[in-house]
């Protein structure tokens, strides 16, 4: 079947069929990450899952949303369905000069000045027909589908690939949980299991058991199939002793996440720690161990302390410091070991949201990313406007801050000039607005003298910090001068070049100045209308590239 969709997509006879079928019949499957500009109808009903979670969706605008909106986001943001996904009718529409920010349902939408391309969505009725195959694949008729019992979705045996995390469940085996509550305790511990679906390519996890010792269970590569999880977890016996939480993260931070234990290089580290009632003793030094580490920390408190016992807990706050970041997304709270079901989806999105792992260093508060813009009079206004849509895109995927990640721009023709550096802005919507405020300059192109200057002007006064340092140069043209050794010297002071080319850029030049692997740190594209596609690839490029450097 794929074969003959494929072969009937060639020749365009699958999009006269669903033309002559209506639009209104097609029906997409999407993810919780499709954007509107994704999609190639311009009109369809899209299917949304059930396992997108707020702080996945990225949404700009409100009732009307900029094309690099999350379908579903939107959808959720405008009511026309909740987190329990189901389908939406999607319409494209022409771009707009703003987008309002709000916040509703759960979704906060973000402002944006300008986008090339809008949608909208609302309530799907009527349709009846379904496609099963990729994104962007269009609808047959049912009588050209082969009947098949073997529909349904299997489970891969080497794990869920879209959740590659390496994870410690420290789980409370003290006496405040007594022999019953910790045989519950690891019987939802054995249903999160089979929700992670872990395997070799997805999420791993071992066991360390909290008591008045800490003991470690398993580890990440004692078992990677679900079934080999659940015998161990059902064997672990229960220890007893005092709630010393604090001394098994330590212990856990310590020696759990090594590869001689099966620690993945450059996956996510996460601590999931369950505590009934509360811990006895201090968690805060190891909770701040765990964030210099860049491990995060999620912390399940189950019975918390009534307000009578209060008075007999060391630290009130035992939550907030031990979580990775207190901000509602590491900490979840249920009130008993009885009627757990419920809780296990939640838990396990969380564990899965790869991109909200977040916690101390990261390729997200620990990079400095320069852009190095061709401002030659070949670029013209109108496409100057787009580059700057396009950085200003992949800069809101950071988290900026005077600790946190920093980003820099400057202009070159033949001469250069600092738009602004690293320290100029201490926050997003600051460097943002600085993005979109540059002005054009219109002149010849010097790229290697532009990126000599970027080394001496942008990041030397930086290169003692502790973060990793980005180049992402961006030009339409031949540049007069040599750039293979500007952008060699760059890379020998530590600084990751990516080159983006547009129009006439010579691919030579592209390939000399990006940084090893080549064809990863090289994009290329006809018009400045297709940079948009490489603002997801260049994002995930710097965070491999830093995950992969530590």
């Amino acid at each position: 079947m794929l074969i003959q969709l494929t072969a009937l997509h060639a020749l365009g006879i699958l999009s006269l069929a669903s033309n002559a079928l209506g639009a209104e019949a097609v029906r997409v499957l999407v993810n919780c990450t499709t954007r509107g500009a994704d999609l190639v109808q311009r009109t369809a009903t899209v299917l949304c899952p059930d396992s997108c979670v707020p702080w996945q969706l990225s949404v700009f605008g409100t009732a009307v949303y900029a094309s690099l909106s999350s379908v579903c986001g939107a959808a959720v943001h405008r009511g026309v369905i909740d987190v329990s996904g189901g389908p939406v009718r999607f319409q494209k529409r022409p771009g707009r000069e703003n987008y309002l920010s709000s916040d509703a349902h759960g979704v906060r939408s973000q402002s944006l000045s300008r986008w090339s391309a809008s949608f909208s969505v609302s309530k799907a009725v009527g349709q009846t027909m379904e496609v099963s195959g990729q994104l962007g694949a269009t609808a047959l008729p049912e009588a050209a589908k082969k009947p098949s019992k073997k529909n349904s979705k299997k489970v891969s045996p080497n794990g869920n690939k879209d959740c590659q995390v390496d994870i410690a469940f420290v789980l409370d085996g003290s006496y405040n949980i007594g022999q019953r509550r910790f045989i519950l305790q690891k019987n939802f511990i054995g249903k999160l299991a089979l929700m992670l679906r872990i395997g070799p390519e997805g999420p791993l996890f071992g066991i360390v058991q909290a008591s008045e010792n800490p003991k470690t269970e398993f580890h990440l590569n004692s078992f990677t199939q679900p079934k080999d999880v659940i015998f161990a977890i059902k064997e672990m016996g229960f220890r007893g002793g005092n709630t010393n939480t604090g001394k098994a993260l330590r212990h856990t931070v310590e020696t759990f996440f090594s590869s001689e234990n099966g620690m993945r290089k450059g996956l996510p580290r996460v601590i999931m720690v369950f505590v009934d009632g509360w811990p006895s003793d201090d968690i805060e030094e190891a909770a701040t161990l765990a964030r210099e580490s860049g491990i995060n920390v999620f912390f399940v408190s189950v019975a918390r302390p009534t307000p009578e016992e209060l008075g007999v807990v060391q630290d009130q706050a035992f939550v907030q410091k031990a979580v990775c970041r207190d901000n509602g997304f590491f900490s979840y709270s249920m009130p008993s070991w009885f009627s757990t079901t419920k809780y296990v989806k939640p838990l396990a999105q969380k564990l899965c949201s790869v991109d909200q792992l977040l916690c101390s260093k990261t390729c997200y508060n620990s990079v400095n990313i320069g852009f190095l813009l061709d401002g030659s009079s070949s670029v013209g206004d109108n496409n100057f406007r787009l580059v700057l849509e396009f950085i200003a895109s992949i800069a809101s995927a950071f988290e900026v801050s005077d600790t946190g990640a920093r980003i820099g721009v400057i202009q070159f023709t033949y001469d250069q000039k600092m738009e602004f550096g690293f320290s100029d802005h201490s926050n997003k919507d600051d460097v943002l607005a600085a993005i979109r405020a540059v002005r054009y300059m219109s002149g010849g192109t010097a790229t290697g003298d532009a990126i000599t200057f970027s080394v001496s002007s942008l990041y030397n006064p930086h290169k003692s910090g502790a973060s990793k340092n980005f180049l992402v140069v961006i030009t339409d043209g031949q540049s007069y001068d040599d750039v293979a050794g500007p952008a060699l010297a760059a890379q020998k002071e530590g600084i990751t070049v990516y080159s983006v080319g547009i129009a006439w850029a010579p691919m030579d030049d592209l390939k000399a100045m990006a940084s090893e692997p080549k064809d990863s740190h090289t994009f290329f594209t006809r018009e400045f209308t297709g940079l948009q596609q490489f603002e997801q690839p260049i994002i995930k490029g710097i965070c491999r590239d830093f995950m992969e450097s530590n």
